[in-house]
């Protein structure tokens, strides 16, 4: 449920209209519902109240500090895939023992960062990321706490691009080898080994890769456990869908009681790592409608809003929900919305049936919360649109639309060529 509607034809975010945003911050920019993520995040963690468990919000899904701090005030910890990611939430005061760090390529900087901040684990990627782990913690004295992430080779019915948890995939340690690892990481002076990790991939809208995974995490939990290694937590990842479309993902409760039934006597505290479930559809971006042509028998609406700013519908052919700011009585027409940037992939909605939109309405790009801003670029040279947040009928910047001169800001021209 999120708390985008509509009231006497126009669209509303909570208890404020769209429309009124947008004229005051202009177009295209994000607009997140406070009370939608709040709601999300509290059905999600309270579907495990009955286990010991910590959600570490999948920071990558949307980084803005204003909703990382609204998690954080509800108890959640965070999963990081970078030292920026880290820096991040610890400045919007995420606490260091609900800090996962997960992500392929950790640079030895960013290992020593972790590190110094004392964050609950690693996860370990590679055999050669467990030695360079424990060098860097060795050189400081210190004692890195990690779980091997394991690639189960589990299918997770999801767009290839988002799979994480097959053997082609670059994640993780394979599981028929994850034991002698662990025998390895044993023997290792500065690490130890806390627990077990699997993330099998992203939008997943079907419970049985999960718990094809889950009951292959057991089977390795049980033979580490007969070799005396002690596990404390398994980490079950995120991945759960959203709908975007027709799509009829599980609801949190309905997983968390498969989940639950499963891990009856693991004597292990859970780990989960939502992001999309709990952000995707809490927000939305804005967008004002250019242009309109036909190109033969082709209809094109031309929007403020580009792949800068929503990249999944180029990248992975995603699909998100066009809907106009304002109904009114009109035809539907098949067409194309397309952006500015000169890509021919540029584009929000291909082969779409849409009200017959004009030049200077609002459109609202639906489910747009998760890995909408964080994968926005300034490519074409386009300043990055603002984020704003309402709680009630208030809004909030959370992050100001970029000028022209936050475009050229920290380049420098050599003396030689002025």
């Amino acid at each position: 449920m999120n708390y985008f509607h509509y009231v006497d034809n126009k669209l509303w975010c909570e208890d404020i209209s769209v429309a009124e945003v947008a004229e005051a911050v202009g177009t295209p920019f994000y607009l997140y519902s406070h009370r939608t993520l709040k709601r999300h995040f509290k059905v999600f963690d309270s579907a495990f109240d009955d286990v010991p468990h910590v959600i570490c919000f999948s920071t990558k899904a949307n980084s803005n500090a204003a909703i990382l701090k609204i998690f954080i005030n509800e108890g959640s910890g965070m999963d990081i895939v970078s030292g920026g990611e880290l820096y991040r939430v610890l400045k919007a005061g995420a606490d260091p023992r609900k800090i996962v760090y997960s992500g392929v390529g950790k640079r030895d900087e960013e290992i020593r960062y972790a590190l110094e901040s004392d964050i609950l684990m690693f996860n370990i990627e590679s055999s050669r990321e467990l030695e360079v782990i424990n060098a860097c913690a060795g050189k400081m004295n210190r004692m890195a706490r990690i779980s091997l992430r394991v690639n189960p080779d589990v299918d997770p019915m999801t767009h290839p691009h988002i799979s994480t948890g097959m053997k082609e995939n670059k994640f993780g340690i394979d599981i028929e080898k994850s034991l002698d690892e662990y025998r390895h990481a044993r023997e290792l002076d500065h690490v130890k080994i806390v627990g077990v990790d699997c993330h099998i991939g992203s939008q997943i809208t079907e419970i049985s890769p999960f718990i094809d995974a889950l009951d292959r995490l057991k089977e390795l939990i049980s033979s580490l456990r007969n070799e005396g290694i002690s596990i404390k937590y398994m980490d079950l990842g995120g991945g759960l869908g959203i709908t975007y479309d027709d799509e009829t993902p599980p609801h949190p409760q309905d997983y968390a009681k498969t989940i639950m039934d499963r891990v009856k006597g693991i004597d292990c505290t859970l780990i989960f790592e939502p992001g999309r479930v709990i952000v995707g559809n809490a927000g939305i971006l804005v967008s004002e409608v250019l242009y309109t042509k036909t190109n033969a028998d082709k209809r094109f609406v031309i929007v403020d809003a580009g792949m800068n700013d929503l990249a999944r519908p180029s990248l992975y052919g995603s699909y998100h929900k066009i809907q106009p700011v304002e109904l009114k009585e009109r035809e539907g027409v098949l067409s194309d919305v397309v952006g500015p940037i000169c890509e021919s992939s540029d584009y929000l909605a291909r082969s779409r049936v849409i009200p017959e939109l004009e030049r200077g309405e609002l459109i609202a790009v639906m489910s747009a919360g998760a890995y909408g801003y964080s994968m926005s670029s300034n490519y074409n040279s386009r300043p990055k649109s603002p984020e704003v947040l309402v709680r009630d009928g208030e809004f909030y910047v959370v992050r100001p639309r970029e000028t022209r001169e936050d475009l050229t800001r920290g380049e420098n021209i050599p003396d030689f060529l002025k």
